[in-house]
C-alpha cells in the first residue's frame, strides 16, 4: 500500500502549513510605505520652507500660487504615468504643450471664444498624441525615436506660428479663470481641474479594465498579448490619453500666463518623468501609482518655490532635482532586487 506523508502538525494536531497572504496586499503594503514616505518628505520641505521664509512660503497666496503652479505639469504627469507603466516613454509632452497653446491663442482660433481655445488646444494635443501613438504601435518604432521627432516637429510648428512673438489672449473669459475672484472657497479653477484629472486618472488606472491592461503591457506585452489583449491598441490609446492631457495643460498655462509661446512647457518631459519616478513609477513599466506621481510634482513644484523665495541660483535647483532622481532611482532598484 502506498503511504501519502501528511503535512506537518504542530502541538494541537492542526496543520502545520501557514498560507502565504496574497501577492497583491505586498504589493498594497509597498505602495503605503512609498506614499507615506513621499508625504514624509513633502511635510519635511514645508518644514524647510516655513523655517527659512515663514512669513512668504506660509502665506495662502503663496500656497495658492504652488499649488497653480503644480496643476500645468500636474496633469501632464497623470499622462505620463500611463505611459511609463505601460513601457513607453513620451519626450514630447513639452513640445505639444507649446503647440497647443499657440495654435489655440492665434487671433483666428480666439476669434471663436472660451470654446475655441479649449477645443483647439484639446484637439491639437489629441491629434499630436495620434501620430505618436500611430508610429509607435503600428508603424513600429521604438518610443523613444517617434516621441524626440515629435518633440522637434511640435517646437518647430510652434516656432512658425508665432514667429518668435508672444501671442496675447484677449478673450476675457479665459483670463478672469486666473483671477482670485473666480477662485472657490480659496481653491483657484486650475487646482480645481487638476484635483478632476487625477481623480479620473486614479479610477481609471484602478478601477477599469483599461487600467489593468495597461499595467499588463507594462509587465510583459507577449504576455498580455497572449491573454487576448491588443498591445497595439492600447498602445495607441495610451498615446492619445498623453496628448489629452497635454492639451488640457495647455489650456491651464494659457489661463495661467494669458499668452501663447513657443517657449511654453520647455523641460516638462523631464520633469514629469521625473516625478512619475519618484512616485514609484517603473521606467520598465508594469507598476506605478497616479498618487505617487501627484506627490512628486508637489514635491518638484515645492522645491522651486522654497529655492525662488530664499533666492538660491536655478542651476542649485537643477542639481538638487538631479540628486532626488538618482536616489529614487536607486531605491527602486534596491526595492525590485528585494521582491
Amino acid at each position: 500500500m502506498t503511504q501519502h506523508a501528511s503535512p506537518p502538525r504542530d502541538s494541537t494536531g492542526k496543520s502545520a502549513t501557514v498560507d502565504r497572504p496574497p501577492v497583491w496586499r505586498g504589493m498594497l503594503a509597498r505602495a503605503d510605505v512609498r506614499t507615506l514616505s513621499l508625504l514624509g518628505v513633502l511635510a519635511a520641505l514645508i518644514l524647510v520652507g516655513g523655517i527659512t521664509k515663514p512669513d512668504e512660503f506660509l502665506d495662502t497666496r503663496n500656497l495658492q500660487l504652488v499649488l497653480t503652479q503644480a496643476s500645468v505639469i500636474g496633469v501632464v504627469t497623470v499622462g505620463m504615468t500611463f505611459v511609463i507603466m505601460s513601457g513607453g516613454i513620451d519626450l514630447s509632452v513639452g513640445a505639444i504643450v507649446a503647440l497647443a497653446s499657440v495654435w489655440a491663442t492665434t487671433v483666428a482660433t480666439q476669434e471663436y471664444g472660451f470654446g475655441g481655445i479649449l477645443l483647439t488646444a484639446v484637439l491639437v494635443g489629441l491629434g499630436c498624441g495620434l501620430v505618436n501613438g500611430l508610429l509607435i504601435a503600428y508603424g513600429g518604432m521604438v518610443p523613444f525615436i517617434a516621441t524626440l521627432a515629435m518633440l522637434a516637429s511640435a517646437r518647430g510648428l510652434a516656432l512658425q506660428i508665432t514667429d518668435g512673438k508672444t501671442q496675447i489672449v484677449t478673450v476675457d473669459s479665459v483670463l478672469d479663470l486666473g483671477l482670485r475672484d473666480a477662485y472657490v472657497l480659496g481653491i483657484p479653477p486650475l487646482v480645481m481641474v487638476f484635483a478632476v484629472v487625477t481623480i479620473i486618472g486614479w479610477l481609471v488606472l484602478n478601477r477599469t479594465t483599461f487600467g489593468r491592461r495597461t499595467v499588463a503591457v507594462g509587465g510583459n506585452a507577449e504576455a498580455a498579448r497572449l491573454a487576448g489583449i491588443d498591445v497595439r491598441r492600447q498602445r495607441l490609446y495610451l498615446y492619445l490619453l498623453s496628448g489629452l492631457c497635454c492639451g488640457i495643460a495647455a489650456f491651464l498655462l494659457i489661463v495661467l500666463a494669458g499668452s501663447g509661446q513657443n517657449t511654453n512647457g520647455n523641460l516638462y518631459e523631464l520633469d514629469a518623468i521625473a516625478a512619475a519616478i519618484i512616485g514609484g513609477t517603473l521606467l520598465s513599466g508594469g507598476r506605478g501609482t497616479i498618487t505617487g506621481s501627484v506627490l512628486g510634482v508637489l514635491i518638484f513644484t515645492t522645491i522651486t518655490n522654497i529655492f525662488a523665495l530664499n533666492n538660491l541660483q536655478s542651476d542649485v535647483q537643477q542639481i538638487a532635482k538631479g540628486a532626488i532622481i538618482v536616489a529614487a532611482v536607486l531605491v527602486q532598484r534596491r526595492t525590485a532586487s528585494t521582491t
